[in-house]
Order: C-alpha cells, then structure tokens, then sequence
C-alpha cells in the first residue's frame, strides 16, 4: 500500500482507505471514493504539485495534502497475482474480481448482480455444508451457489 501522493507511475489502482479528518472523509464517502472503488492516475504528483486522477467519469485535481490522505493498490502489480476461484477464499478475506467463466447466460446473470472486472469482494459467510457463500460485494450481500463461485477468478488483495 502506498499513499496517492506517493504514486509515480500512471495507470489504475484501488482505494485501500482513506484516511483523513472526519470533513473530508465524508465529503469522499459523498463523492464515491470508499473502500475497493479504482481510480486512474493521469498525471504523476511531481514535485509535490498534487496529481490528477479520473474517478467515475471525472476528472479530479488532488493538492498533496489530500492526495496524502488516500492510500491505493496498484492494479497492474495485483495482475501479477495468480488467479484462483472465488470458492477458495477463507472468511472475512477480500479479493477483486479477475474474470468470470461459465455459459454466457450466468456471465450475464453475474454481471447483472454487479460482479464486474476489478470489483472488490468479500467473503462473508459460508452454510455449515460450503455451499452456498455469501459475499460482500457494492454495500451488498449476495449469496451464490459453490459451483457458480468455482467460476469467478478473482486476486487476493490485503486491505
């Protein structure tokens, strides 16, 4: 994890967390910028200038000092990660979405629920069988079948 001012190289990351004064912190929340959401780097924090970024169709300058505030994971060195089932992970552990196997009618079905390319997951809550899991995913709870989790490839991320 590094902080978003310490960031030298453009390309993708995921927000770890955010920590910054209560003020902020919500106006953040407000904006979108929690836990698990990506962001693009667009211009690097040279010389503590601040850096600009694209978040959810926008184009947000950040001064150093709030750009300090957010810490990321770089997306292009969790794509080094090998991939494993969704089926595997161990409870309360986080992950994002890598890509999702399967007929075309339940990659859409999954889709559709909001399992998408580089979508932070967790694994909330297993039946006393292993079948189904329930998943935190988007503010949400999802439960899913095991067979249907074998098909999700997902990255193991620590947050």
């Amino acid at each position: 994890m590094q902080k978003l001012s310490e960031v030298m190289t453009r390309g993708k990351y995921v927000v770890a967390q955010v920590t910054a004064e209560h003020q902020l912190k919500k106006r953040f929340s407000e904006m979108g910028m929690v836990r698990g959401k990506v962001l693009t780097v667009i211009t690097q924090n040279m010389q503590a200038n601040g850096a600009m970024i694209h978040f959810q169709g926008q184009r947000l300058a950040l001064s150093d000092s709030i750009a300090s505030c957010i810490e990321v994971l770089s997306v292009n060195e969790l794509a080094e990660q090998e991939l494993k089932p969704l089926s595997q992970l161990n409870l309360k552990q986080s992950c994002l979405v890598a890509k999702i196997g399967g007929k075309k009618e339940l990659k859409r079905r999954l889709m559709d629920m909001g399992l998408t390319q580089n979508t932070l997951v967790t694994l909330v809550n297993t039946a006393p069988l292993g079948d189904p899991l329930e998943i935190l995913l988007r503010g949400y709870k999802l439960t899913l079948r095991r067979s249907e989790a074998e098909l999700i490839m997902v990255r193991e991320i620590s947050i």
